[in-house]
């Protein structure tokens, strides 16, 4: 497959956003005071996390990203906004004073994750009101708008922001969360892992019970298609008049975190820059491929996808 030229590509990403702490370390000794090994903390590194992962990985392969959320007024919010103008990433955070910008800190110690703590909690409904009149003023100025849903809060209004994009004529790809998918009816497409579509559908006993529950939800919702993310097991694009599996690419997985991210990223810069839904998921696919091959929230540069 040749690649699109992805430069004039325009994603506006809209979402949670958080940073990403790690803390690497070395563990020699287990702690006198509990049954718990001591960390000896030798570098910390931070990056965008949530939605501005997502806008990192769009950034990464050549297009433009633009990314709405909320922040906190607090020293992570400013980290974040560094982090993600570095990445030239055209960033809108409204700052909410009474909001922790989420945090999820990770401790690692000989590759190995021992914990991870996170803070956060959730944006008042006045800086998300404010969020919404933006995005409205910004939907025009993008080819496709993703709405990346870590259920923190920030897309209260997620119902609002599909029903303004889809009058404008814009393809709106989302990422979900939780049991409640009525707030994403008339989104184009939606990108659940198997955990995810499960909560909603039920178990299936097979992939043609899969394609008949899949079908169901996307006749009630109005969805364009459903792309399920299978892990090692690839991915499935669920479509009115096709149902589209892609094999995972046999690589040795790394670390899955961020993966999601990098797919629906992918799918967005694709589908901006004229290729077809198909071609947009088997790239999506080897992207992912490349990116759980890496520690922590990751990015697939364009480099690494033509490779």
């Amino acid at each position: 497959m040749n690649l699109p030229d992805t430069r004039n590509a325009r994603v506006l990403v809209v979402g949670d956003v958080m940073l990403d702490r790690y803390w690497f370390g070395e563990v020699s000794r287990i702690s006198p005071e509990a049954p718990v090994p001591v960390v000896k903390v030798e570098r910390t590194e931070e990056r965008p996390g949530g939605a501005a992962n997502v806008a990192r990985n769009i950034a990464a392969l050549g297009a433009q990203a633009t990314l709405l959320s909320v922040v906190g007024a607090d020293e992570a919010g400013q980290s974040l906004a560094r982090l993600l103008a570095e990445s030239a990433i055209e960033a809108s955070l409204h700052e909410d004073a009474q909001l922790n910008t989420t945090v999820k800190l990770r401790v690692i110690a000989r590759q190995q994750q021992l914990l991870r703590i996170d803070f956060e909690n959730w944006p008042a409904h006045e800086v998300l009101q404010a969020k919404l009149a933006e995005f409205e003023a910004r939907v025009p100025q993008c080819d496709v708008v993703i709405l990346s849903d870590y259920g923190k809060g920030g897309l209260t209004h997620i119902a609002e922001m599909i029903r303004i994009a889809r009058e404008y004529g814009k393809p709106v790809l989302v990422d979900p969360k939780g049991d409640d998918y009525a707030r994403y009816a008339g989104a184009s497409i939606v990108t659940p892992n198997r955990a995810e579509l499960r909560e909603v559908v039920g178990r299936w006993k097979d992939e043609a019970d899969l394609a008949q529950r899949v079908a169901k939800l996307r006749a009630e919702l109005a969805l364009d298609a459903v792309l399920l993310t299978r892990s090692e097991e690839g991915m499935t694009l669920f479509a009115a008049d096709e149902t589209i599996h892609e094999p995972a690419q046999a690589r040795e997985v790394y670390d899955v975190s961020g993966a999601g991210d990098t797919v629906i990223a992918t799918l967005a810069v694709m589908l901006a820059a004229g290729r077809p839904l198909p071609e947009a998921m088997r790239l999506a696919n080897r992207a992912a491929g490349v990116v759980v091959g890496k520690l922590g929230t990751a990015t697939c540069s364009l480099e690494e996808l033509k490779e």
